[in-house]
Formats: C-alpha cells, structure tokens, sequence
C-alpha cells in the first residue's frame, strides 16, 4: 500500500480514540496489501461459502453469502479473485452485483478459526465474476465458533417467509439464538472511489447465544477488543449505514438486515456488558428471511475459548 493511506479519516479517527493512531500508521501499510498473499490465495479455494458485502444504488450495505464446492473460488494471481457462483435465491447480491461494483468479501473458515478479508472491484463474467483486489488483509481467530460447514448442492430452494420494515417474531427468536452473524458497512464513497481504503468491508460477529440483544427493531451488540482497525466501526463513522447476514445453521434460513447504526461509549447499559469497550446500536430499518435454501450443512459448535469470562458473549 506504498503512497496510499491504509485507512481512512473514519478508521483514523476511532484509532484516535483509543490511542492505537501512530501504532497502526505503521503496522498498517504492511498488513493492508494490494494484493493476496499465496496462502490467501490458496485459503479462498478450500472454501465451500464466503460472505460478500455490497452497496444498492442508494448506498446501502447488504452482506450477503455464496456457497459452491470447495474450488468455487480461486485466484489466478495476487490482484485476481474468480467467484463461480450466482446470488443465491432472494438473496440481496442479486440486485447490488454490477459490473465495477465495490466489494468486501470475508472468507472464514469456521472449523479451523481462519479467516481472510479483501475488497475491490467486481468484473462480470459468464459464471460469475472476478474481484481485483484493492486491499487484502488477515484477521486473528478471536470469538469464532468453530462449525464445518459442507457444500450440499441439493438442499431445496428456499422461500421468502418474511419481508417488512421491521422484524417479525420468528426472526428475534432467531437473533436471540445467533452466536454469529455478519456485518457488511461502507464508505459513503465506495461507489465511486479510487483509493482503496474508501471501500465495502464485510465482518465477522460472534458471541454467546443471546450475546445481541433485541428489544422492538432495536440490536444492541458489544464491542469487545480485536485488531483496532476499526473497519467496521470507521466505516459506520462517517456512513452510518449497515447491512446484517444471521444464519440459522440447523434449517438453513437467512436473515437479511438493514440498519441504521449508532456507537455507545460511555454509561450503564455499558457498564452492564462484562468486557465491552463500547457497544454498537442498530436499528433495523428493513428485514427479509428466508426459509431454507442455504446449500450448506454445519457441524457441531465449539465455543471459542476468547469467550470464557466474557459476561454477555463477545463480537469482533
């Protein structure tokens, strides 16, 4: 990332905060690459799934997921991803994949805690497309329940079960129950940008079961420490915007979200999550799960051992 700035104002500002700023400023231009390194690349083609973050024409983050046989997805060289996959019925990916479109794509390997991040540009192709890579960077294993997922191309197509500006009961009941979910946020020039950093980025959240809290279309999530770059957190400080992928990893359903996100630094409600060192607020603003139709099937969970001691679970 030579002569490019690793982060952007947003991220630079909560690195600020809490007083990583000059540390990262030099740790970063040589964590945030251009291009994937060989093990990344070698990473993203064991993979039956990824999870890919994308903007709508208003500007609004979706994350999304894509499943295939491991070798769905390979890099022909460092810049270059290739993704032989179609947006999944229903899924929001089918209206925010155009050809130039920003991306941010998350490849995680749950059973193993391994996980990957990357965004860039997408070139269309015949059985998909390509992403050229604008920042590739790995994360550290923290919080992630380990679960193999498996590749099983006949589960039956799933069906919408609800669609509204809020959640319905089924849907907080299968919030309550997450130990997982994926955030995908913006820069508010990601449509538009140059400069890598002013991207999608697409996260990984895990806690216990009932680690995020619902009360009407309200989530409360807390932030526990992790890699302070603060990608997901920078992004949402200068575009308050977010877009959220729930799982239920026994009957295949997808919880799409969309929410407008806020950061809690100080007061009770904090004080109140044994190890939070802020807490993240979203409210949700439209809803869409579907029932069934996630090609994948999960083993068993193993909590991750970062969560022992964490009062109300853990995210990051």
């Amino acid at each position: 990332m030579t002569g490019i700035a690793a982060f952007h104002a947003g991220e630079q500002a909560l690195q600020a905060r809490a007083g990583v700023q000059a540390q990262l400023a030099q740790i970063g231009p040589r964590v945030m690459r251009d291009h994937m390194p060989d093990q990344h690349r070698e990473f993203f083609g064991l993979l039956p799934f990824v999870v890919v973050g994308s903007v709508d024409a208003e500007g609004q983050p979706w994350a999304s997921v894509l499943a295939g046989a491991p070798g769905f997805m390979r890099s022909p060289d460092p810049r270059h991803l290739h993704v032989r996959a179609q947006a999944l019925p229903h899924d929001p990916l089918q209206h925010t994949l155009w050809e130039g479109a920003a991306l941010g794509l998350l490849g995680i390997q749950p059973h193993t805690r391994r996980r990957n991040r990357l965004n860039g540009r997408a070139h269309l192709g015949e059985n998909g497309f390509e992403v050229e890579v604008g920042q590739s960077f790995g994360n550290c294993p923290k919080y992630i329940q380990a679960r193999e997922p498996v590749w099983t191309p006949d589960a039956p197509a799933g069906q919408v079960a609800h669609q509204g500006p809020g959640l319905d009961e089924a849907s907080r009941k299968l919030i309550r129950a997450a130990d997982t979910f994926f955030i995908a946020t913006a820069h508010p020039d990601a449509a538009v940008a140059r400069e890598p950093s002013h991207g999608v980025d697409v996260s990984h959240r895990g806690g216990a079961p009932g680690f995020v809290k619902v009360e009407g279309e309200r989530l409360t999530v807390p932030d526990f420490v992790g890699n302070q770059f603060f990608n997901t957190l920078g992004n949402l400080a200068v575009h308050p915007l977010a877009g959220l992928l729930f799982m239920d990893f026994d009957r295949g359903d997808r919880l799409y979200l969309t929410a407008r996100a806020s950061v809690v630094w100080d007061g009770a409600e904090l004080a109140a999550f044994e190890g939070a060192q802020r807490l993240l607020r979203l409210e949700v603003t439209n809803a869409l799960r579907v029932q069934g139709g996630l090609p994948l099937r999960w083993g068993p969970a193993e909590r991750s051992p970062h969560l022992a001691g964490m009062g109300h679970g853990s995210s990051r």
